[in-house]
């Protein structure tokens, strides 16, 4: 099966810090990969490697089509003092976004935007903002999107419909995703395979739903703790 992102041996480093130290993974169509692990366990800095904001120290990072790629976050938000439609056009002149108005009117439908065309992007909720990051990054129908922490403070149900629509996203059109949270929960909803990262390196991988009794624990999130508290201990 064809590969949307491998990463081989990847590797970053500050100074005798090593942040990712020699992991790899792939992600395959129609996949969404859970990137899981406690704060500083390597994953941002991991999205950024593959995003090309950080340079590798070493490794390879191998993308089916850069083109076709895309990223949102909760802590990347859209310029405040444009308005969504003006956001939307902005990204869509750095993407070459084609038929950018047909597709400017799907996306404001598809992630109940319409009504806020003309809002500034720092008026509306948090919600919102996240249904426009989301719109931001499906903008150029991307094969592979990067998520790191996408529904991070929303409310149950809002953050329910944004798991759909992603799920979605992979299913309607082969899509793959790479996907951070520490709601394990929601993990265990969307992904159908997790890494869990512990001081940079691939400590587990597997199946959410099976992973946990493989290692003795009740829960994806017992399974967390361990992996949080004592990593040494699986």
């Amino acid at each position: 099966m064809e590969k949307m992102l491998e990463v081989r041996d990847l590797r970053k480093t500050f100074g005798a810090v090593a942040a990712v130290d020699g992991i790899s993974f792939e992600v395959s169509p129609g996949e969404i990969v859970g990137l899981l692990g406690p704060n500083g366990a390597g994953k941002t800095t991991t999205i950024s490697m593959i995003l090309g904001i950080l340079e590798p120290s070493g490794g390879e990072i191998l993308i089916e089509d850069r083109g076709h790629m895309n990223f949102a976050a909760v802590y990347a938000p859209l310029p405040g003092n444009l308005t969504v439609a003006e956001n939307l056009r902005v990204f869509g002149l750095i993407y070459g976004v084609e038929n950018f108005r047909e597709r400017l009117e799907e996306l404001l439908k598809q992630f109940d935007l319409a009504k806020y065309r003309n809002t500034k992007a720092g008026l509306l909720s948090s919600g919102e903002q996240t249904r426009l990051c989301l719109a931001k990054a499906m903008l150029n129908k991307p094969q592979l999107l990067l998520l790191d922490e996408p529904t991070a403070s929303l409310d149950p149900s809002i953050a329910r419909e944004i798991r759909a629509e992603i799920k979605d996203f992979t299913v309607r059109g082969r899509g793959a995703v790479l996907w951070t949270s520490h709601n394990m929960h929601e993990v265990e909803e969307v992904c159908d395979r997790v890494l869990f990262l512990s001081h940079g390196k691939i400590l587990l991988e597997g199946d959410p739903k099976v992973l946990p009794q493989r290692h003795g624990k009740k829960t994806l999130e017992d399974l967390f703790v361990a992996v949080a508290r004592e990593p040494l201990s699986l």
